[in-house]
């Protein structure tokens, strides 16, 4: 079984990144391996915890700062450039919060994989959290999928439930959707990098 390469983009604590880590060493090769590698660590910024976490397990990194370029498009095309140095399989947007332009995408797409706190096409945006304790949602939770041209619109790969509980506020409820998102990452990285997949229009199928 092929080893998928992994690049994986942060923008903080990296605690996505650590979880992916941590399951990588737990499963390493051979036939019940975990079947990724994270060949590199890519960030918006510097002196971040995620930076040290890759650094403490020895992974690459690179930093591609926004301010640092002229255009926006000039930062998506470093971005790009410095992502496919590493010729990923599949990158994995781990709390990530800047928003890739065409280049990326055009590179990557049906390849770079997202998460968002909330349960797909609902709550879309920077505060799915906030969004769906003020529309009165009774659950929410999280969702892992492929990035498009759109803002949380790429096909959905999977999805994990969290019920609100009454009187719960935004910190509280995105802590616990977090637990479940990094779980719900693991295993669709895991499975994806094992398996394969297909995608077909916006249906995601597992091998």
């Amino acid at each position: 079984m092929a080893v998928s390469r992994l690049v994986v983009l942060v923008s903080g604590s990296g605690t996505n990144l650590q979880a992916l880590l941590d399951a990588i060493a737990a499963h390493p090769g051979g036939p019940e391996g975990f079947g990724a590698e994270v060949v590199a660590v890519g960030a918006d910024r510097e002196d971040i915890a995620g930076l040290e976490r890759a650094e403490k397990a020895g992974i690459p990194t690179f930093v591609c700062p926004v301010k640092g370029y002229a255009t926006r498009e000039e930062w998506d095309a470093a971005l790009t450039a410095a992502t496919a140095a590493h010729e990923p399989d599949l990158v994995v947007s781990a709390g990530f919060m800047k928003i890739v332009g065409k280049a990326f995408i055009d590179r990557f797409g049906g390849r770079f994989i997202n998460t968002h706190p909330a349960l797909l096409p609902a709550f879309p945006g920077a505060h799915g959290v906030r969004d769906a304790l003020a529309y009165g949602a009774k659950v929410t939770g999280c969702t892992v999928h492929f990035v498009d041209g759109g803002v949380d619109t790429g096909p959905i790969i999977a999805q994990g439930v969290v019920e609100i509980r009454d009187g719960e506020d935004e910190a509280a409820l995105h802590e616990r959707i977090k637990e479940v998102e990094r779980t719900l990452l693991v295993d669709v990285v895991g499975r994806l990098a094992r398996h394969g997949y297909r995608i077909e229009g916006r249906k995601v199928t597992i091998q």
